[in-house]
């Protein structure tokens, strides 16, 4: 019996082009309308289309991704969810980027024993990548605030009357309505300045 081709693909945002895994995931017989496609962070597994085809898979299927990192970055889910297709659901997995994944070769125990190992590896590096990234992010962000770099949107210049209208306001002549009117201000914003202004 012919087994089902599927394809998965990801892109962390929707920015971002799935053009390549879509034309490699193509030229390996996958049908279009068995590939899933999700956009979002690949640090879980709690994606939609990752979730639908995680239920069409079984014994007679074959799942096609580009990478092991648009699978997954996270090292222990990564392991669960190969556990589960491959043990679980039966269904083989052809990593096109790395031919030593792909579970169809080598059914033999020694096949499936360098299969997971070289998984185990390449997950493992993957997540380290990922902490990487957000360590250096972290890094650049306590050297931009370090040179004085202010992040977030700009703060809004107090209007001159500000501190009349709030006296006048603290002195319950004017209502918080009308002191926000009186400063051109939201209401939730002349209120917020006028707390911290108080705590000044």
């Amino acid at each position: 019996m012919k087994k089902k081709r599927f394809g998965y693909a990801r892109v962390s945002s929707h920015e971002q082009k799935e053009d390549r895994q879509l034309i490699a995931l193509k030229e390996n017989g996958v049908p279009e309308t068995k590939i899933y496609i999700d956009r979002q962070s690949g640090k879980n597994f709690d994606r939609p289309q990752y979730q639908k085809l995680l239920r069409r898979l079984d014994k007679n299927s074959i799942l096609f991704v580009k990478s092991i990192d648009r699978l997954g970055r996270n090292y222990s889910d990564l392991n669960e969810q190969w556990r589960i297709i491959t043990k679980e659901k039966g269904a083989d997995i052809v990593v096109l980027d790395m031919p030593v994944l792909d579970t169809r070769r080598d059914k033999n125990l020694l096949g499936t024993f360098i299969s997971d190992i070289v998984l185990a590896l390449l997950s493992y590096v993957a997540e380290n990548e990922r902490i990487s990234i957000r360590q250096r992010q972290a890094e650049g962000i306590a050297a931009a605030k370090a040179r004085g770099v202010k992040f977030g949107r700009p703060q809004v210049p107090l209007p001159d009357n500000f501190e009349e209208v709030h006296r006048k306001w603290r002195a319950k002549e004017l209502t918080l309505n009308q002191a926000a009117l009186a400063c051109r201000l939201p209401k939730s914003t002349f209120f917020d300045k006028a707390r911290a202004a108080e705590r000044r």
